[in-house]
């Protein structure tokens, strides 16, 4: 904890931020090197203890990463495969056919909302962004109609249904019905993906343009000489990109198929873990993807070792943005924030909104705002009666997705495979994540009234 307190600290954690801001946009100094500076001066000018800051800095890194890293890694080779295969190209064709061209950015939410149920926004990320590569090549369309509305579906799943952990965690803090919460979070998510997605991509489209050439959609749009004419069936595409979400589903539900504690309950929850199920998926897929399209073993290992190269930038970037999270938690920095939430006169179902909103500002975590700020409002909800539990899940779950910016890895992975700079990542993506926040709010607030 440093020496200084209250609303210093709240002004010091304001200036990093557009230090950070500034720095990158401005100067065009390299974001990663930029986050580890401004974090060591914002621990040293908060009087944190000077051993202590680049310890915190490099156990946010190491939290962040040690997730993360392996399912970049992972999820970029699966990608890589299937497009070499033709397997993005084949799904991005079966889209732009059923939904029609025009609609390309209705048939991203849709996709993401569907893959996006059972994993972590970084995972289903990693999966969908060869497709939507594929499908703006293929409509020639922006990387921004197609892939705000796919971060918006996966999102919004992310931060308002469970089985996601945060939200899961939620419904166990605040006593809630799992039934009733997936059914109200379907009711309030439905619609507000649909605004935040397709409808604001559209709007800000017109506002926001990208560079012409993007290295990564390069990496994940080639297609080998032999697939042409002789892509793999949608099926079998589907299936390969599909396994690791019903892996982790059976993973999931592992206590209801098998008695805890028992060898095949252990093993559905070993092969149902994210990394374990990108792992089985990706070699699964050197054979759907691979083998089977006729491509020798040398052939994969040069399509596995090129593709990782082009994202140790983003991985160091968004390790660099949970180690700066990772400061202002230790600085002291996220608990002023959440007083200042924590006492404001509000109702519950707004409360627990707010803190989440504080803490997902201050961490840049989703998943940690979820969870913390349940922990915080689930006394005081229990202290007031006739408050419905499931909607306030839903009401936290919508705070911690707002106002995604510098200290979120997730802000990080959007703007490099995008190819934007820091100032078009807040206005398409920060500004997607506070609508879904406040839509989510203000839906959630007008189902309050009828149930």
């Amino acid at each position: 904890m440093g020496a200084v307190t209250g609303t210093t600290l709240l002004i010091y954690a304001l200036i990093a931020v557009i230090a950070l801001v500034i720095l990158i946009a401005k100067f065009k100094l390299n974001p990663f090197i930029t986050l580890v500076v401004v974090s060591v001066a914002l621990g040293f000018a908060v009087g944190m203890p000077m051993g202590d800051i680049v310890k915190s800095f490099e156990a946010g890194v190491g939290g962040t990463l040690g997730h993360i890293a392996l399912v970049i890694g992972l999820g970029t080779m699966l990608g890589k495969m299937m497009a070499e295969s033709g397997g993005a190209e084949r799904i991005a064709l079966t889209l732009i056919n059923f939904f029609g061209e025009k609609n390309v950015h209705w048939a991203m939410v849709v996709i993401a909302f569907i893959v996006g149920l059972p994993v972590f926004f970084e995972v289903g990320f990693v999966l969908l962004i060869p497709i939507a590569f594929n499908v703006a090549k293929r409509t020639n369309t922006s990387m921004i109609l197609v892939g705000i509305p796919m971060v918006c579906g996966l999102s919004v799943v992310h931060g308002l249904i469970p089985p996601h952990p945060a939200a899961l965690l939620a419904v166990q803090a605040y006593g809630a019905d799992m039934g009733r919460t997936i059914l109200y979070a379907l009711i309030v998510g439905v619609p507000t993906a649909i605004i935040a997605g397709p409808l604001f991509a559209k709007l800000i489209d017109k506002h926001v343009k990208l560079p012409a050439v993007n290295p990564l959609a390069e990496q994940l749009t080639e297609e080998a000489s032999s697939a042409k004419g002789n892509l793999p069936g949608f099926g079998i595409t589907v299936l390969t990109i599909l396994l690791p979400v019903f892996l982790m589903l059976i993973g999931s539900w592992a206590d209801l198929i098998a008695t805890p504690k028992t060898f095949a309950n252990d093993f559905l929850k070993l092969i149902g873990n994210s990394v374990m199920a990108l792992l089985i998926a990706t070699l699964f897929s050197f054979y759907t993807f691979g083998k089977a399209r006729g491509f020798t073993r040398d052939m994969i290992l040069k399509f596995t070792n090129e593709c990782v190269a082009p994202t140790a930038i983003i991985t160091l970037v968004v390790g660099a943005g949970g180690g700066f999270g990772r400061v202002l938690r230790d600085s002291g920095i996220s608990t002023a924030i959440v007083d200042v939430a924590t006492h404001a006169h509000v109702s519950v179902l707004v409360l627990g909104w707010l803190v989440a909103v504080m803490i997902r500002i201050a961490t840049g975590s989703a998943t940690v705002a979820m969870t913390t700020a349940a922990g915080i409002v689930a006394p005081i909800a229990a202290s007031v009666p006739g408050t419905r539990p499931e909607l306030l899940v839903l009401t936290t779950g919508a705070g911690s997705l707002i106002l995604s910016h510098v200290n979120d890895g997730g802000f990080w992975l959007v703007k490099e495979y995008f190819n934007m700079t820091v100032a078009q990542t807040f206005k398409t993506w920060s500004v997607a994540e506070t609508l879904i926040s406040v839509v989510a709010l203000l839906f959630t607030l007008a189902l309050a009234t009828v149930v």
